[in-house]
């Protein structure tokens, strides 16, 4: 008998008096007949519960209350947990419980009646929960987008029960488990989505008649190889078929046209060829079709485009031609038309989106001719038009310009003409308003004002008349304004100081008169100025060099007066060129462009320089003197230290000095002699794989980091000394690091590190930076010394995001930087980003010789593990998406506060799982930096992670450019009005990303 005394523990952790309790209970119970079996049982199912909860703790356990005795009444008061009658558990489901541990032992024997296991978005450790396996009830198992790692077991002892399997979003790896589901001969959904591991496989044709209830087949990302089983043909019970990203090649095969049932067909991602079968035409349920980014040529078929419940048609990036068929435009159910990049030719069906809820128009990079449709926003759902590069002709439809639901309305690169309707210009939810390169006309209205969160407006070379509103300030989102080579006049409104976001400007090849305005010296986030080809008068507000070292270009105008001294100490003087009236107060050294001297007043001063206040030109004078005299002071100093060593002296580096080749890229105050006199130990800050690092103040007061890469011995000739013939220095012998390091010399951004110059010697090579006070974003988020607030770290994500955008589009050739990662971003006084390392290592690691140069290099070439794109697996091949999936990281970094890599993530685990984990099951409040849980800006943190883990989706194509990463960085910043949250559809800036259906 149980004692009646109170049971009491002092043990600490509560659970382990339930297990005693429940252990005793069981104990007593035993020969009580069947009531006691029964209530042994109900206590078994208890106790495993309670396991559960310690296995997983977590938040979301918290509500599995055990303090209730004997019994807790789990059936009706444990979330999750659901019973049949008898009080048997039947279902568990935790499903975005954030939870993270191993499923415990012996769920079959404790549960013997459960029917449904839902373990999806959830850390789950040790691999796949064999236990389960042992469930011969079980009819539901789901452990999606859990981490799973490792091979997937013999599923066949679930071969009598299992309904539903989805094991999507893992990290599965080994062999694909074809030959186990032949077994599981009740299996209605297998969902195998997105585990890129599996060895290459195909599908047996077993299942034909081993899976005659299967309804959802996913076998997206698997690595799946050949061509697509005619037999699938012949499952006609399929509504879900998805075999996207795989290598699938060969035709789509007509027996598909059999599946009368099918509602989702999906093979986009492959390399499939041929037509697209006229055939499909015959599945009358089907909603949704996306066959693109293949290689399918011929037209689009009728048929399909005469579906009666077709909502989604995607045929993107493929090799069709011919028209798109004018039935299309009859459709009621049409939602989404992405046809771009195609040879298509003919007119957008006129009645598109007439009769049916259209969301989507992208048809952009064909040949179509003919008008916009007139009634696309007929229904009040169009959230997208992109339409560029096309042939079309005739105006915008007025109708547009009160479609307010549009997000983004690009019309580019076409022969459109007429008024733009001042409605588009207000658009208030566009992120993205694109005219340029058409033939329009009119003025840029005041309508302007009511365009809330636009952030790009570009409309150049157009005809564009009228002048540039002050009512453009209101648009306070706005990040790039491009209204270059049209015929706009007047002055620039000086409200325009007020976009304090504003990345650029540029309002070159107009009419723009009057001065340029002083405010726009405000414009703190500002890396192009360009406001060349006008009529401005006036002088160059000095206040505009605080810009630099921004792209400033004023040439080509009616300016007047002195060049201001900064835009002559970094060497821009081209940037002035064309404007006769300006002038330079101290002779130059120069050839190109020349400028005359200001002229001089009565009293013998450059006419109207003091006069005006501006002292600069005594000052400026004073500081060429006084640097002179150093250098010559110096030089006096270095012989007489040589004179005095002597011819058999041992050789100190200022001697050594001498053998340096430069290469400088910027106007510079200091020489080689003031850099390598200060190569001594106290002043190294750092050590890295190809060199030491110095921190070195400068005469002037200012400071410079100097990275001191040694060549190796193989490379100098053994010897070590210097060689005449090789006097060009052994770095800037090897053309390809040279090419390098001179395309970095020549960036100028501000979110980019400056290179000043480089130093080529016979033994070692320097590279000059700008000092960056701060150290780097690494330090600041995961030392202990300072916490950056959510606006800082906002600023900083932007920073990177624009110094990306400018290496992957702003270029003639594109750089891809192939090492992002929080320790290659630094940080100034203010703790502005600047983007360092531009693979320099990687080549001079790769070139260090020895018998580990191979494995070095490709070690190099892959950047650093934790921010490396997953295609690395397979490809070494560095491209811009690339730099996408790294910058991802540190964006996932900035709002978590989290290390890429963290034993808490789990075996094989890494912040992209973690976190996109956290996002999929809609609790990325979860994953937010716990040091920042006073923050206001939280909505914005979690904003920050969406776009975190669209930067690092493991397909590239699906990943947004860098360029479109700016726009929605710049949406989702700390600001105070409410901002519409975009939808889910998947769309980059440039077009580049496949719209989604996120029904």
């Amino acid at each position: 008998m149980v004692s009646s005394t109170p049971f009491r523990c002092s043990l600490p952790p509560p659970l382990l008096c339930w297990f005693i309790l429940l252990t005793i209970i069981f104990l007593a119970a035993d020969g009580d007949g069947g009531g006691g079996a029964a209530a042994a049982a109900l206590d078994t199912q208890a106790a495993y519960l309670a396991r559960m909860k310690e296995q997983f703790p977590g938040p979301g356990m918290s509500r599995w209350d055990f303090s209730s005795s004997p019994t807790p009444d789990y059936c009706r008061s444990f979330p999750g947990v659901t019973c049949d009658v008898g009080g048997n558990v039947t279902s568990v489901d935790v499903t975005s419980w954030r939870l993270s541990g191993r499923l415990p032992p012996g769920i079959c024997a404790s549960l013997p009646w459960l029917r449904e296991l839902r373990l999806g978005y959830n850390d789950l450790r040790g691999g796949f929960p064999r236990d389960v396996l042992n469930c011969t009830a079980l009819e539901v198992l789901n452990v999606s987008n859990s981490g799973v790692s490792g091979a997937v077991p013999d599923l066949s002892s679930l071969q009598r029960s299992l309904r539903v399997l989805d094991m999507s979003n893992n990290l599965f790896s080994g062999a694909f488990p074809a030959a186990s589901l032949s077994n599981l001969t009740a299996l209605e959904v297998a969902n195998f989505n997105e585990n890129p591991g599996f060895d290459i496989w195909r599908p047996p044709e077993s299942w034909l008649a081993a899976l005659p209830r299967l309804r959802v087949l996913i076998l997206s990302t698997t690595s799946m190889r050949g061509g697509i089983p005619e037999w699938l043909g012949n499952m006609t019970s399929l509504t879900d078929l998805e075999l996207s990203g795989n290598f699938l090649t060969g035709r789509i095969p007509v027996s598909l046209a059999r599946l009368n049932n099918l509602q989702f067909l999906e093979l986009y991602y492959n390399e499939l060829e041929g037509v697209v079968p006229v055939e499909l035409g015959n599945l009358t349920e089907l909603t949704d079709i996306d066959l693109s980014e293949n290689r399918l040529a011929g037209g689009i078929p009728e048929s399909l485009c005469l579906l009666p419940n077709l909502r989604v048609l995607q045929l993107y990036t493929n090799r069709l031609t011919g028209g798109i068929p004018p039935v299309l435009g009859n459709s009621t159910q049409l939602r989404i038309l992405s046809v771009y990049r195609n040879q298509l030719t003919g007119e957008i069906p006129g009645d598109l989106g007439r009769w049916s809820p259209l969301n989507v128009i992208e048809v952009s990079e064909n040949q179509l001719t003919g008008p916009l449709p007139p009634h696309a926003c007929a229904n009040g759902d169009l959230q997208y038009i992109l339409v560029l590069s096309n042939l079309l002709t005739g105006p915008i439809p007025p109708a547009y310009g009160g479609c307010s639901p549009l997000l983004r309305f690009r019309v580019s690169n076409n022969h459109l003409d007429g008024d733009v309707p001042p409605g588009i210009f207000g658009l208030p939810h566009a992120s993205i308003v694109d005219l340029s390169y058409n033939h329009f006309t009119g003025p840029v209205p005041a309508t302007v004002s009511a365009a809330t969160n636009l952030t790009s407006l570009f409309a150049s070379n157009n005809r564009i008349t009228g002048e540039l509103p002050p009512e453009i300030a209101a648009a306070s989102g706005l990040v790039k304004i491009d209204l270059s080579n049209n015929l706009i006049g007047g002055a620039i409104p000086e409200a325009v100081g007020k976009l304090s976001r504003l990345n650029q400007l540029s309002l070159q090849g107009n009419r723009l008169t009057g001065p340029i305005p002083e405010t726009l010296s405000g414009l703190r986030s500002l890396n192009v100025l360009n406001l060349s080809e006008n009529a401005l008068s006036g002088p160059i507000p000095e206040s505009l060099c605080t810009l630099l070292p921004n792209s400033l270009d004023f040439s080509d105008n009616n300016l007047s007066g002195p060049v201001p001294p900064p835009l002559i100490k970094e060497g821009l003087l081209e940037s002035v060129a064309g404007n006769p009236g300006l002038c330079v107060a101290f002779r130059l050294n120069l050839t190109s462009p020349a400028l005359p001297l200001c002229p001089r007043g009565p009293g013998g001063l450059r006419r109207g320089l003091l006069a005006g206040g501006n002292a600069w030109v005594v000052a400026a004078c004073a500081l060429v003197c006084a640097a002179a005299a150093l250098v010559l002071a110096r030089r006096c100093v270095l012989r007489a230290r040589t004179d005095v060593a002597g011819e058999g002296a041992p050789t100190s580096p200022a001697s050594r000095s001498s053998s340096y080749d430069v290469t400088s890229f910027h106007k510079l105050t200091f020489d080689q002699h003031e850099i390598v006199e200060a190569l001594i130990d106290k002043n190294i800050v750092g050590h890295g794989g190809s060199g030491t690092v110095y921190k070195i103040e400068l005469s002037s007061g200012e400071l410079v980091a100097v990275k001191k890469l040694w060549v190796p011995a193989a490379r100098r000739g053994g010897s070590g000394k210097h060689d005449v013939a090789g006097s060009n220095g052994s770095w800037m012998g090897d053309r390809e690091l040279r090419t390098e390091v001179e395309t970095l010399g020549s960036i100028r951004h501000k979110n980019i590190v400056k290179l000043y110059c480089c130093y080529a010697g016979a033994d070692s090579n320097l590279l000059v930076y700008e000092y960056m006070p701060n150290g780097n974003l690494w330090e600041a988020l995961h030392g202990c010394y300072l916490l950056l607030d959510w606006p800082t770290r906002h600023r900083v994500a932007m920073g990177v995001a624009q110094g990306l955008a400018y290496l992957h589009h702003d270029l003639m050739f594109p750089i891809v930087h192939r090492d992002i990662k929080s320790s290659n971003v630094l940080l100034d006084a203010g703790f502005e980003p600047k983007v360092a390392d531009f693979g320099i290592a990687k080549v001079l690691q790769a070139r260090h010789g020895g018998a580990d140069s191979r494995d070095a290099s490709t070690a190099t070439i892959a950047g650093t593990y934790g921010y490396l794109a997953p295609e690395y697996a397979y490809s070494s091949k560095a491209t811009t998406k690339c730099d996408v999936y790294s910058f991802g990281v540190v964006l996932m970094e900035l709002a978590t506060g989290r290390k890429p890599i963290e034993p808490e993530f789990g075996d094989t685990r890494d912040i992209v799982h973690w976190v996109s984990g956290k996002v999929a099951a809609g609790a990325e409040a979860a994953a937010l930096d716990k040091r920042l849980a006073w923050s206001p800006y939280k909505e914005e943190m979690v904003q920050a992670l969406r776009v975190a883990v669209r930067c690092t989706c493991s397909i590239p194509g699906l990943r947004p450019t860098m360029a479109d990463v700016v726009q929605m960085l710049a949406e989702a910043g700390p600001r105070t009005p409410t901002k519409d949250k975009l939808d889910n559809t998947n769309k980059g800036d440039d077009d580049e990303q496949q719209v989604r259906s996120t029904d």
